[in-house]
């Protein structure tokens, strides 16, 4: 028996929890893992993150209790043993935006307002005063990965470039980020009245207004009608505290935040061995150009373009390991 098992086992003793049955969830690009416990109709959720790992429960918990707090529909914290990075969860449903959307893709526009709002919200949330601010020489340095991991180039210029462009287009971070904020992080829950439930929220910092948004319309793992993206674009613009040009800071955050995930991607693979994660650096990359093209953007836009290679099959084949 491995010591987290154990681990487990101890954590559910003498809890009403401790027989369920335990069925293993897709995991993510961290080290946490995920197991539903079931009884009947009851089910739970118990997060396994393991400290040795550098995972660290209290994060996800304060998020969790602030969301709670201001009516969103995030995980209830049943039981939580933070020393061994164990947390036991209310369960949100079992239905997220892509596996929806799969089926029901006719449905894309409710569920893509329904999240535009949960932003929208998410504004009038104080967000904790300890928690990272990304103002622009935090965003250019969030880029350098790019560099060390992806195209194995120095990024000054383009980070330099990067903290112009944010300077200019997205230079406030006044909005609590939950930063992951995608179709495999949202739950559909047609039927009740908070029908988006979050998760994985536990990176959240603070970032200019769209930030999410843009994690939201520039999805890696999945394609968003066209349509759909300048629609929910135009519905967050009319609604946003945001100041300025908004379509150029969303291109902006855009660019910034899919530069930061090539790098990541290419971390995963090379570092932990999860190679499936390079079919996506070709839609992020496409996601990159696309943003490009705001005439706003065109010195970043020569920047990325000297610095950063496309995801050919050539290139990615030197990132598997």
């Amino acid at each position: 028996m491995s010591d987290r098992i154990s681990a487990i086992n101890a954590f559910l003793a003498d809890s009403e929890w401790q027989d369920w049955a335990r069925a293993p969830l897709p995991g993510d690009a961290s080290s946490r893992h995920y197991l539903r416990l079931s009884s009947g109709a009851d089910s739970v959720i118990l997060m396994d993150a393991p400290p040795d790992t550098g995972e660290d429960t209290r994060p996800f918990v304060e998020i969790a209790t602030l969301l709670l707090a201001h009516g969103f529909a995030a995980p209830r914290i049943l039981a939580q043993d933070v020393e061994n990075g164990l947390l036991l969860l209310g369960d949100l449903g079992a239905q997220d935006f892509a596996g929806w959307l799969r089926r029901s893709p006719q449905e894309e526009a409710a569920l893509y307002r329904a999240a535009a709002d949960i932003l929208l919200r998410l504004e009038a949330v104080p967000p904790p005063s300890h928690l990272t601010q990304m103002t622009p020489s935090v965003g250019a340095q969030l880029i350098d990965i790019v560099g060390t991991h992806y195209c194995d180039a120095s990024t000054i210029d383009l980070s330099a470039q990067m903290h112009k462009a944010l300077a200019l287009f997205a230079p406030e971070p006044n909005t609590l980020a939950l930063r992951d904020f995608h179709a495999e992080n949202l739950i559909w829950r047609a039927e009740d009245a908070e029908q988006v439930g979050l998760l994985d929220f536990q990176d959240a910092f603070v970032a200019p207004p769209g930030y999410d948004l843009a994690s939201l319309l520039r999805d890696a793992r999945r394609d968003t009608s066209p349509g759909i993206v300048d629609q929910t674009i135009g519905y967050f613009a009319e609604r946003t505290r945001a100041k300025g040009p908004f379509r150029t800071s969303l291109a902006c955050l855009g660019v910034q935040r899919n530069l930061r995930i090539l790098g990541i991607f290419a971390r995963l693979a090379t570092e932990f061995g999860k190679p499936r994660y390079l079919e996506f650096m070709p839609r992020v990359w496409g996601h990159i150009i696309q943003d490009l093209q705001d005439p706003a953007l065109s010195e970043l836009k020569q920047a990325v373009q000297d610095t950063v290679p496309a995801p050919t099959p050539k290139t990615l084949a030197r990132l598997v390991v």
